[in-house]
């Protein structure tokens, strides 16, 4: 089936959050001047150990909202790094509330909205995250819903997280198109039975996962032309 196809027949766009819209490496990058050349090192293993941390506590049964995830894996990271600054882990946590939107994000969020597409956003954040996230990138005008996974108090990929959406906007599945640039939130997405759109930034490799995406394009820009609008 071509993704012009499948995507035919969706009425609802599901976002992801960070890094889809928003990027999660603004964090570190706004204390450039302070973490030195520990910045890339302490995204990347922010962001990896926070990953880990949401699967593993789903898996544990052990459920904790995204805000003590995302300080837990801070933490971790900064002591690997040998980084022993009290007020710089505040900063960090405080500039995650206020991560930059990718430059992408908002014209095409505008262009859905004139179109009549219902947009939300479905993530592993916290409710208080999620509504300073929005309230930053002034996005919240295009977007009919916000929805975090604290009320099922499980993670992406698990099903039920999925079903929120399908909950909020009472509709099946397959009418849903959802778009992520995380490679493994796609796959859970698509074997949920979403139409997912996989924004591959960095040209990574296929996951090997089950779930297919319906298509695969390098930004946000392409979703319209995906869907038609």
């Amino acid at each position: 089936m071509s993704a012009a196809t499948a995507l035919a027949g969706t009425r609802v766009c599901v976002f992801d959050a960070y890094g889809t819209l928003f990027d999660v490496a603004a964090a570190a990058n706004r204390w450039r001047d302070l973490l030195g050349g520990h910045a890339g090192p302490l995204t990347e293993l922010w962001r990896r150990k926070q990953l880990e941390y949401t699967w593993l506590r789903s898996l544990m049964g052990r459920y904790e909202d995204f805000w003590h995830v995302t300080g837990a894996a801070l933490d971790h990271a900064m002591a690997a790094l040998a980084i022993a600054d009290p007020g710089l882990r505040a900063r960090l946590m405080a500039s995650y509330l206020e991560l930059d939107a990718y430059a992408d994000a908002h014209a095409m969020l505008t262009r859905l909205k004139a179109a009549g597409r219902p947009t939300a956003i479905l993530s592993n954040g916290s409710p208080s995250m999620l509504a300073a996230a929005v309230s930053a990138a002034r996005i919240g005008r295009l977007l009919d819903a916000v929805l975090s996974v604290d009320p099922v108090a499980v993670y992406k990929p698990h099903p039920s997280v999925y079903a929120l959406a399908c909950e909020r906007f009472a509709c099946k599945p397959a009418e849903v198109c959802f778009v992520s640039a995380n490679g493994w939130d796609v796959a859970g997405a698509a074997s949920f039975g979403f139409q997912a759109v996989h924004i591959d930034r960095t040209r990574q490799p296929a996951e090997g996962l089950p779930g297919t995406p319906a298509a695969r394009v390098s930004s946000l820009d392409e979703l319209p032309h995906l869907l038609a609008l």
